[in-house]
């Protein structure tokens, strides 16, 4: 499976991949910007099966760290993916074969095709989510037994820095604070694996379907036929209909952290609906009980575009939709509920499959 992605796909792909990054993953449009510049000037990526590569060949995953609300404000130089893969290349002492997005997102899924562009290397169709997580071991590689680091860090100034951590909480603490100080958003390459042991512990086809909901949610369609679409299609249900009355987000430990609250309209009429993020929606209410949880992706949609709104762009009188999808398998694995299940993050009850809950409901 060998595609070619010029400039015109990355507005399709942008706009899924904000659908598959529940309010989180990094700002659609400067990422959009910064791929579609670099297949503008480097010629068009080649997005490839993993399974295309030879087992030894290096796969280094690039991506994005820090609060979203930062990135809106403090714009990236367009160098700092590539000093990131270059000097992590260097430290390992071989050329990596291809890249690969760590996480669906804006932001995230675009910013490895800066990489593979400038670097003249093919991107994996996958990601080690199949959504977009708010911390670092959060990822299908980790549970994989792949560490993240080697990591190299890099921010808009030019200064990079190296971490080797003991475990998945030491990279996450060490490559957080690193990138606080560098002002709260930062570039890395982390993830480092032979395709072999990657192969297994990859979200496949993540790309392809981001493109594939981009291109649904552009479509020259009724809104409601679009919605049909997308829900059909990521096998997902709507939630919530409503209008946006108050907004509590903050910017806390490199983390956008936040509430949002919804009145019911339509339908929904006399409920409320209560979204809880971190960078990533976390959580969706409807008179205090849980209607969908992480590990399930929660999106946040326009009523009048159906197209996704981010938590750092979520404001007072919104009319939207909230629709919820079905996460990747492997997230439902006890081990795996134990870091990115609603206890994780603080909430007092368990994880239940998206679909349990709609049957509950009826």
């Amino acid at each position: 499976m060998r595609r070619l992605i010029h400039a015109r796909d990355i507005d399709y792909l942008a706009l899924g991949a904000t659908v598959l990054g529940t309010g989180g993953g990094g700002d659609p449009y400067i990422g959009a910007l910064m791929a579609k510049q670099a297949i503008e000037q480097y010629g068009p990526v080649e997005l490839i099966s993993i399974d295309e590569l030879a087992d030894d060949d290096l796969v280094i995953p690039s991506a994005m760290m820090g609060a979203p609300t930062v990135m809106v404000e403090k714009m990236p130089s367009g160098d700092e993916p590539v000093k990131a893969f270059t000097q992590l290349e260097k430290f390992l002492g071989r050329k990596a074969a291809a890249t690969v997005s760590i996480e669906a997102g804006g932001l995230n899924s675009t910013i490895p095709f800066v990489v593979a562009a400038e670097l003249g290397i093919p991107l994996v169709d996958a990601d080690g989510m199949g959504r977009a997580f708010p911390e670092i071991p959060m990822t299908a590689l980790h549970f994989g037994g792949i560490p993240a680091t080697p990591m190299m860090v890099a921010d808009e100034k030019g200064n990079t820095v190296l971490l080797s951590t003991v475990d998945g909480a030491w990279t996450e603490a060490l490559s957080r604070n690193a990138t606080i100080v560098m002002g709260g958003s930062s570039m890395l390459a982390l993830y480092g694996a032979n395709a072999r042991d990657m192969r297994p512990n990859l979200i496949h086809g993540t790309l392809s379907t981001a493109i594939k909901i981009g291109e649904l949610l552009a479509a020259k369609e009724d809104a409601a036929i679009r919605l049909d679409k997308l829900l059909k299609f990521t096998d997902g249900v709507e939630l919530f209909r409503g209008k946006l009355t108050d907004v509590m987000r903050r910017t806390v430990g490199g983390f956008a952290r936040g509430t949002v609250t919804l009145e019911g309209t339509a339908g929904d009429a006399g409920s409320i609906c209560r979204i809880e993020f971190q960078n990533e929606n976390l959580i969706a209410m409807r008179d205090g009980e849980p209607m969908a949880t992480v590990p399930d992706l929660i999106t946040v949609l326009d009523q009048e575009t159906v197209h996704p709104i981010t938590t750092e762009e979520l404001r007072y009188g919104q009319r939207v939709i909230v629709i919820a999808m079905p996460c990747a398998p492997v997230w439902h694995r006890p081990e795996c509920l134990e870091l990115v299940g609603p206890r994780y993050f603080g909430y007092d009850f368990d994880f239940k499959p998206l679909r349990q809950v709609a049957e509950h409901a009826d």
